[in-house]
């Protein structure tokens, strides 16, 4: 029985985390770290270089670690995080507005990237959590799959499959001690996100785009931030979560949870 040392939630434990060189991933995976966590960070591109050199170097030390204990079956695989990878598929996931105008070429490669992606990943880490009869296993929805008009159709219902292959996967895994779950953020300013506003408001300086999407947010003075996934993140995948199960938990600030009727207009 793993136990919890200093407030630290995962020690001992072990997590992989795609996507992790930026961004939500590498968020994560330094709070999962600093619970105590061994981490194997997957990306195809290297992670940006760390404020603290000498955090840095403790990860470098743990990934290696990690990896021979894995050859060598001393460690126990605790945890799965799954995150498509910007820096792959950031051009390919720029589709049109409207449905019309869709290539579905292009739709089939964002629905391999985003959808087939996240169903091998829980196909192959199954494998290893079912003969361990434990595990957890994380995906990262968007607000964006429970909502529509929010974005791109393509990408919005890529999210909206996370979600269900999620609920779907809880269905089976159940039985094998393996809780599986989701996480849907509100928008946060990323590289990726950037991007994409640029679309929806060219010549805008990158500084503005940051105030639009930060003034989004329905929860007066807050907004989304990558380490508020990663606390998410966290909780989902230590024992305070342990009865939970097949939920798409909404990191949002309340903006799925209601709609305001705006009716100032219509008074004389």
């Amino acid at each position: 029985m793993i136990t919890c040392r200093d407030g630290r939630k995962l020690e001992g434990k072990v997590a992989v985390i795609t996507g992790a060189a930026s961004d939500i991933g590498k968020e994560t995976a330094a709070k999962f770290i600093s619970h105590g966590a061994k981490v194997i960070d997957a990306d195809i591109q290297k992670a940006a270089r760390p404020r603290n050199g000498k955090r840095a170097r403790t990860k470098r030390l743990r990934h290696k670690r990690i990896r021979h204990l894995r050859r060598t079956g001393f460690c126990r695989l605790q945890a799965w995080i799954a995150r498509h990878n910007v820096q792959q598929c950031r051009d390919s996931m720029s589709t049109p507005f409207s449905i019309v105008d869709l290539d579905l070429a292009q739709f089939d490669r964002i629905m391999a990237i985003n959808v087939r992606g996240v169903v091998a990943g829980i196909k192959h880490t199954a494998q290893v959590m079912i003969l361990q009869g434990s595990g957890c296993i994380l995906c990262t929805g968007s607000i964006t799959g429970v909502m529509g008009g929010l974005a791109q159709p393509t990408y919005s219902t890529t999210k909206s499959c996370v979600i269900g292959i999620v609920r779907s996967m809880a269905g089976e895994l159940w039985k094998h001690g393996i809780r599986i779950n989701c996480i849907s953020p509100f928008v946060i300013t990323t590289a990726f996100s950037l991007d994409e506003m640029k679309e929806y408001f060219p010549g805008v300086e990158p500084e503005g785009l940051v105030k639009i999407l930060q003034n989004a947010s329905e929860l007066k003075g807050a907004y989304c931030e990558p380490i508020d996934v990663a606390n998410a993140a966290l909780f989902l995948a230590s024992e305070d979560a342990k009865f939970i199960s097949g939920q798409n938990l909404m990191v949002d600030g309340g903006f799925t949870s209601f709609k305001s009727l705006n009716l100032s207009h219509l008074v004389q």
